[in-house]
Order: structure tokens, then C-alpha cells, then sequence
């Protein structure tokens, strides 16, 4: 019995997007869909009650992250991540490939794995492919990750075909290691850089592979967004129709909504809580740094067309004064703004593919937040 399902509702006749449901064992989820990354196990200054009141579906947690601390034992011992963190509905995990490979002079790439020093105290660990998917096994996410070598941008094209192909045989081996396949469902990621026959490559040898779902990985990582959307229409074709797809770590809007336009299920992206925590806020006008001295008297809401807590409670005034003064509560009203204002926009976007307008509710959007819509 397959961890999770796929439920295709419906496609937009404008544009080819897709509307579906994935069902988990911790309930179902709409799609297209962004989740909050919560890095430790936590969404920074989010309980799990204000997640659920913001709507939030699935949440992400990242494996590096809590292999060093707390570790596995610990999170295995408690239970697993959703009782660790009192979260009954789904969670995503990656592989902390990312993590790793972002460490960059503090690791050493080879067949067998990596081995790479703490950010935190400089300790010296290996993981492997097997080791990925044991550190998941135990944290017991819904949905969980191949290890895989993220790719730079800009890459030469011989060191991407051999990571890709790596990657790959990471992948067979992931696949191997993982005993869990009822609770939980282990995705593939196709990589390839910018390259369109290697990304042509990656997709099809991980679709032999048959995985429950696939992921996009590589994408959003200093590219022109040309060059993104490019590869997205040369990768996701080749993905199988009755499963999940998720892009991974891409969280602006116009990323979000041409992503589901090209057929994109899931997003994920640390962008919102981050340039929350330093004062920039999305809005249905576009992004607004609410510590400017010009919103010191400004006693509109951060977005009048916005329904968060933020926003029918508190001021610009008010909580550019928090943020000025260093309070929590600045940081937790902006982060729980743009996690609401993405959650609802995805709420739109599916609304849109029901009524076969998303390519009108693109346009419409691109020109209210400031985008150039013919790009």
C-alpha cells in the first residue's frame, strides 16, 4: 500500500495547471500548495495553532538541521517530528543534501557520500544515501527525500552530468535503504542544472526508478527566471501525471503562480519568514519595508486586502514601532503575514485553475504586484 495518493481534480483550460489533493497518513492536502519551512522543527515565531489558523496544509522540516541537533535518537524517542513538534497534519522532510552541499569548503564529495564539518562546532560527519533515508526514517515525515548533489549556478556542463548521474545512483541506493514505504513516501529529485538534455536525463532515469513523487531540485539557486521556467517546461512533461511534483525551494510569488502554470503541486521556500524577520512584508501591491521611517505614522494595515491577524488587528505604525524596538512581536506579526499572504495566494491560484481563468488571474496579479506580466 502506497504511502500517499495523488487525487487529479481538475486541469485549467487556459492554461494546462493542474488542481489535486495528496492524501498522506496524517490527512490530505490541497494542491498547488506552499508550505512553511519550519528548519528545527519549528516555523520561526509560528505555533502549530497559528499555522493551522493561517491555513497552512504541510509543513517542511530539514534533516541536516536535526541531525545535529536535536538528532534523530531524540526525535525517534519522542515519538517522531509530529509528536516531537505537535503537528497531526503533514510534513515534508528533505534530505539536508542541500544543507550539506552548501557547506562547500567544510566537505568532501564522494561515491560512497559526504563527509562534511558542523556549521555549529566543527565536528567531523559522513552521510550517506543509506544515512539520509535512515535520519528520515526516524523522523517519520509523510514525505520524505533522495539524497542528491545540489548543483550550483553558474556549473560547468561535465561537472553537472557527473553529479547528475551520481545523484542518480544515489537515488537507486536511497530507494534501497528505505523500509518504511507504507508511512512514508520517498521522492526522487531530478537535477541537471540549466542544462536541457541533462535535466531530459535526470527525469527520465528517476521516472525508471518509479518513485511515489518527484521533486525539481537545482532550480532557484541564482539563475535568470528564464532559465528556471525553461527547464520547467522541458522537465515536468516528462514527469508522471498521477503523481506529486514539487519545486523545490522556491517561495516568491511570480515563482509560485508560473510554477502551477507549468504544472508545479508543491512549493516550499524559507523566503517569508526571512525578510519578515528583517521588515519586508508582501502585499497585494507589492513588497513594502515596513521599518521605513515614512510608515511611522501610517495607521493602515500592512495590506488592506489582506485577512491575517496582522492585518485586522495592528497598524503599519505599530509594528514598524516594534520591529524598531527589537520586540517579538514585530517579527512574529510580519513573518505571520507572509505566511498567509503565500498560503492564500496558492488559495487563489486553485481557485483560479476551477474556473479556468489562472492565466487572467496571472496577469491580473503580476500588474497589481508590480511584475512585468509578458515576462
Amino acid at each position: 500500500m502506497a504511502a500517499i495518493r495523488y487525487e487529479l481534480i481538475k486541469k485549467c483550460k487556459q492554461t494546462g495547471a493542474r488542481l489535486g489533493r495528496i492524501h498522506t497518513p496524517h490527512g490530505s492536502f490541497d494542491t498547488p500548495v506552499f508550505m512553511p519551512v519550519g528548519t528545527q522543527a519549528t516555523v520561526k515565531g509560528m505555533s502549530p495553532d497559528e499555522l493551522k489558523e493561517i491555513g497552512a496544509q504541510i509543513i517542511l522540516s530539514n534533516t541536516y538541521h536535526l541531525y545535529l541537533r536535536p538528532g534523530q535518537e531524540i526525535i525517534r524517542e519522542a515519538g517522531g517530528l509530529h509528536s516531537f513538534m505537535n503537528w497531526d497534519r503533514s510534513i515534508l522532510t528533505d534530505s539536508g543534501g542541500f544543507q550539506v552541499f552548501s557547506l562547500d569548503s567544510l566537505r568532501k564529495i564522494e561515491e560512497e557520500g559526504v563527509t562534511f564539518k558542523s556549521h555549529i562546532d566543527g565536528s567531523r560527519h559522513f552521510i550517506s544515501p543509506e544515512k539520509a533515508v535512515e535520519i528520515q526514517n526516524d523522523l517519520g515525515a509523510d514525505i520524505i527525500m533522495c539524497f542528491d548533489e545540489c548543483t550550483p549556478y553558474p556549473a560547468e556542463y561535465d561537472y553537472v552530468k557527473k553529479s547528475l548521474e551520481r545523484t542518480t545512483r544515489w537515488a537507486e541506493r536511497c530507494k534501497k535503504a528505505h523500509k518504511n514505504t507504507e508511512k512514508q513516501a520517498l521522492f526522487g529529485i531530478v537535477q541537471g542544472g540549466v542544462f536541457g538534455d541533462l535535466r531530459v536525463q535526470s527525469a527520465k532515469q528517476l521516472v525508471e526508478l518509479d518513485f511515489p513523487g518527484y521533486s525539481i531540485g537545482g532550480l532557484s539557486v541564482g539563475e535568470p527566471a528564464e532559465l528556471m521556467y525553461e527547464m520547467l517546461d522541458i522537465t515536468v512533461p516528462l514527469l508522471p501525471e498521477d503523481k506529486p511534483r514539487y519545486l523545490m525551494g522556491v517561495g516568491s510569488p511570480d515563482y509560485l503562480v508560473e510554477g502551477a502554470i507549468r504544472g508545479i503541486d508543491m512549493f516550499d521556500c524559507v523566503l517569508p519568514t526571512r525578510i519578515g524577520r528583517n521588515g519586508t512584508v508582501m502585499t497585494s501591491r507589492g513588497r513594502l519595508i515596513v521599518r521605513d521611517a515614512k510608515y511611522a505614522r501610517d495607521f493602515s494595515p500592512i495590506d488592506p486586502e489582506c485577512d491575517c491577524y496582522t492585518c485586522r488587528n495592528f497598524t503599519r505604525a505599530y509594528v514598524r514601532h516594534l520591529l524598531k524596538v527589537n520586540e517579538v512581536l514585530g517579527i512574529r506579526l510580519t513573518t505571520w503575514h507572509n505566511l498567509r499572504f503565500l498560503i492564500n495566494l496558492m488559495k487563489k491560484v486553485r481557485q483560479a485553475i476551477m474556473d479556468d481563468r489562472l492565466g487572467d488571474f496571472r496577469n491580473e496579479f503580476f500588474r497589481n504586484y508590480g511584475y512585468d506580466a509578458n515576462n
